[in-house]
């Protein structure tokens, strides 16, 4: 189904514009992004609503995309790899988290290992876009950096309890995202740029 609507919407796009192979490259695996997207995004959403955490799941969706952003991450070589570990990180460990007791020390701790984590990985390439520019492997370990400094502050002065979880959840991914542990569970290789 991925490749019949990346091949008919290629061939679609191709009728008004001509595109260098290079173009063609990026825009296939633009389109397989979107695919893959949409598709997981769909089961995601209908587990939460069943499991009646839609608007904690929309939630973390939203800080955890921020972030990963800057810090990137790992992605899944397989699309089914890629769903069932989005399950596992957009459904099982929120569900659990979320109905466990976090008070501020936890998430100090849990920000620290977390901080510590996108520190030494962040940001963590993909063989299809290894980060080569030093100066902006730099500016993104920053800039992911400062986004997590940003939801630990927010985690520990805000009232809500609820927005304080949805923010050190989508901490917590992203640190396993970068981390070169789950690269290695997922069978896929570490730190690209410096294999290019």
């Amino acid at each position: 189904m991925k490749t019949l609507f990346i091949n008919k919407t290629m061939q679609f796009l191709s009728k008004y514009q001509d595109y260098s192979e290079d173009e063609k490259e990026k825009l296939s695996y633009g389109l397989e992004g979107i695919y893959l997207t949409y598709t997981k995004m769909i089961i995601i959403l209908a587990l939460a609503l069943i499991l009646d955490m839609f608007i904690e799941v929309i939630g973390i969706l939203f800080f955890f995309n921020i972030i990963r952003y800057f810090g990137f991450g790992v992605h899944a070589g397989k699309s089914s790899e890629c769903l069932i570990s989005s399950i596992l990180s957009f459904i099982v460990l929120p569900y659990i988290l979320l109905n466990i007791n976090i008070n501020n020390l936890a998430i100090i701790i849990i920000s620290i290992i977390c901080i510590i984590d996108l520190l030494i990985f962040a940001p963590a390439d993909t063989v299809k876009r290894p980060f080569k520019n030093k100066k902006k492997r730099l500016i993104r370990k920053i800039l992911t950096l400062i986004t997590a400094f940003i939801y630990v502050i927010f985690a520990l002065i805000i009232e809500s309890d609820i927005i304080s979880k949805l923010l050190i959840i989508s901490l917590i991914i992203e640190a396993i995202m970068v981390n070169p542990i789950t690269y290695k569970l997922l069978k896929q290789p570490f730190n690209n740029y410096k294999n290019v």
